[in-house]
């Protein structure tokens, strides 16, 4: 089970209504010389210092918590799993949004599921040619917290091209008539219990986002940890799941010092992802507003070019998303838990 707890540095962690108890962990402790600590796998654990504990809530599917650290900013914190923070948050959406825009011909309709943080909106609204992004979050009471207490996103919840759908994103999905050119996963990791992993799935794939893309469309996912010994978690195996819907597929991923981990994306189509370095740095100048921080045509060129141990996994991995054989990264979600 996954553990997040914050305590004082004078090793005192008695709480003092500062904290938020949860279902599974806890964050308790005091706003002055606190510790956050989260439990990435059974042995390994990372932790690193606050300057206070902003805001905790519940909502009907996760527990939420949005902490101020020294090292990162001010940080997202849901079911125990760190899921942004201030100061790298870029590299993360950065990844997950310019790749699939800047390879689709013309991106006019975008739509998201999950995103309600607001930073993948904030990054796709940055691209002229587009018109429309539906954003799809099944929490409202993430999305709300989201909207109050991270400021950098305010913009884009108010720009007028972003529409704000609260349900579940396959529901929307599969009851909406529209195509879209370009489709995003900014979902929850895929954890036990959690409200997400259904979907990861080859079916939810196969039937309910591939027929909503146009015919150059594009589908990305956040996939996971992708690091040398964490890329076999869920990594991998979505790689291969999407492999066995879409004609091209890649994978591609990089470092994200919050996580303290390599992080994954994959990227798919029918049609061949074939632009170079350059003309992917073409591309980004005539369409992108502002500068990019982290992403730009060498960059990306990099990211798709994974290493040797990593490669051979993807080319032998066989396991397929399914409800069934859902593979879930370390954790487990509040939603789930008795």
């Amino acid at each position: 089970m996954n553990s997040s707890t914050i305590s004082c540095s004078n090793g005192n962690n008695n709480g003092n209504g500062n904290g938020v108890d949860g279902k599974g962990y806890s964050l308790n402790g005091y706003r002055k010389s606190c510790w956050y600590e989260e439990e990435i796998e059974e042995d390994l654990r990372w932790c690193f210092a606050l300057n206070s504990i902003l805001h905790t809530g519940h909502s009907q599917f996760q527990d939420i918590a949005l902490l101020d650290t020294k090292p990162f900013g001010k940080a997202l914190v849901i079911d125990g799993k760190l899921q942004s923070a201030e100061t790298d948050e870029f590299i993360y959406h950065e990844c997950l949004v310019h790749p699939a825009l800047l390879h689709h011909p013309n991106p006019k309709t975008i739509f998201i599921m999950g995103g309600g943080e607001g930073s993948t909106a904030r990054e796709l609204l940055r691209h002229k040619a587009v018109e429309k992004v539906v954003m799809c979050d099944i929490d409202e009471e993430v999305v709300e917290f989201c909207k109050s207490y991270l400021l950098v996103n305010r913009e884009a919840f108010c720009d007028p091209r972003l529409e704000l759908v609260i349900n579940d994103a396959r529901a929307e999905l599969e009851h909406r008539e529209k195509m879209y050119d370009v489709i995003v996963g900014d979902l929850a990791d895929p954890i036990e219990g959690g409200p997400c992993y259904k979907l990861y799935t080859k079916s939810f794939y196969e039937l309910i986002v591939k027929p909503r893309l146009n015919p150059d469309g594009i589908f990305v996912t956040q996939a996971g940890p992708a690091g040398i010994f964490t890329h076999t978690e869920v990594f991998s195996c979505i790689y291969n799941t999407l492999r066995q819907v879409f004609k091209y597929v890649v994978p591609y991923s990089a470092h994200i010092p919050s996580y303290a981990d390599t992080w994954g994306w994959v990227m798919a189509s029918d049609k061949p992802f074939v632009l170079s370095a350059d003309e992917l740095d073409t591309r980004i100048k005539q369409r992108i507003k502002g500068e990019n921080r982290y992403l730009d045509g060498k960059t990306f060129s990099s990211a798709s070019t994974l290493s040797k141990a990593v490669r051979k996994s993807l080319v032998n991995e066989t396991h397929v998303y399914t409800e069934g054989t859902a593979k879930f990264i370390y954790g487990y979600g509040s939603a789930g838990q008795k």
